[in-house]
């Protein structure tokens, strides 16, 4: 066993005595035991954003708490909206934007269980050659850059820096195209930019000889909530011990990689290729931040996501919304 996961298995143990010695009897003392559904498809997007779930998936928490977790590596949270709507996933974790969209426009019925990411300094950005003609944002007028998903987060933070800087975003060119191929479409010249997070960005530095030409953490968008983790309200509804599980043990793993960099680093090697690094590369990994809540699934910071829907009706025109049509009511 390695190190990472003997602590790992260190923390369940004593969460696990200390609720028995308090004479806990409710799901979050023992999830496992009122568990609908033990078998769970989550599709996440493999990004850093993403620690807590890697850290839970792959140190066992999931396991320990009665779950099989088979993971689905997502391009986007946009492209796996429709097939939560439908039932193939229970569960999937990415941008808060997309699913405020999906919400809005009623493509789905999704209540927000947990929080995955509050953007940290060099965790998101836009990236160059480093012989490139590009060399600030003024520059970018006219050119196409390179995105995971169309109007999707990290579209709404460059859309920020830009207007920050005096750049109109309608005039640079996005196109999608996925992670990680994206990484080596500006060597390539196929693109003169390209928006990534980590662990893309540090990878496409090692390998790809990019660089950044800005960071995305900064003015409106400083310190933004980034991803979170959703469930359709019906699939709430049905399986809400096996939410609570599933809850307990992502919440453990959140609280790991928000205080252990080591553990990090090693499930972004863990990830399955081609979604995983470099040894050398997870050293180099700029690290977000990882909200832990004590409270039962759904317990989030209902101020921070609507700082995501204001800034999505400054920059993409997004209508009236009210994010209390994502949230639980008994985290409330």
């Amino acid at each position: 066993m390695t190190t990472w996961r003997m602590r790992v298995g260190a923390l369940l143990v004593t969460a696990v005595a200390l609720a028995l010695a308090a004479g806990c009897s409710s799901t979050s003392a023992a999830p496992a035991s009122g568990a609908e559904k033990p078998n769970l498809n989550v599709a996440v997007v493999p990004a850093l954003d993403s620690a807590g779930f890697f850290v839970a998936l792959y140190g066992g928490l999931f396991k320990a708490a009665g779950l099989n977790v088979h993971f689905t590596p997502a391009t986007s949270s946009e492209t796996v909206i429709a097939g939560q709507a439908k039932g193939q996933y229970d569960i999937t974790g990415g941008n808060y934007v997309s699913y405020i969209q999906a919400q809005q426009r009623h493509e789905a019925n999704l209540y927000i269980v947990a929080e995955a990411s509050v953007m940290g300094p060099a965790t998101q950005g836009i990236y160059t050659m480093a012989n490139s003609t590009v060399t600030d944002l003024s520059g970018l007028e006219g050119k196409t850059v390179a995105i995971n998903a169309p109007k999707n987060i990290l579209y709404l933070l460059a859309a920020s820096v830009l207007a920050q800087h005096g750049v109109n975003p309608s005039l640079v060119k996005f196109t999608s195209i996925p992670f990680p191929s994206m990484a080596a479409k500006p060597q390539s010249g196929a693109v003169s930019a390209a928006l990534l997070p980590e662990p893309f960005a540090s990878g496409a530095e090692e390998a790809q000889d990019v660089v950044p030409l800005v960071d995305l953490n900064q003015g409106a968008t400083t310190s933004f909530p980034v991803a979170g983790y959703v469930v359709t309200k019906q699939w709430a509804q049905k399986y809400p011990h096996t939410l609570a599980a599933f809850y307990q043990a992502l919440e453990e793993g959140q609280q790991i990689a928000d205080t252990n960099r080591a553990d990090v680093e090693q499930v972004m090697m863990d990830i399955p290729a081609p979604f995983n690094v470099s040894k050398q590369t997870a050293a180099m990994l700029a690290l977000d931040s990882y909200p832990v809540s004590d409270g039962p699934a759904g317990s989030v910071d209902k101020i921070r996501l609507e700082r995501v829907v204001n800034v999505m009706q400054q920059f993409i025109k997004f209508p009236a919304f009210n994010i209390d049509s994502m949230l639980m009511p008994s985290a409330g």
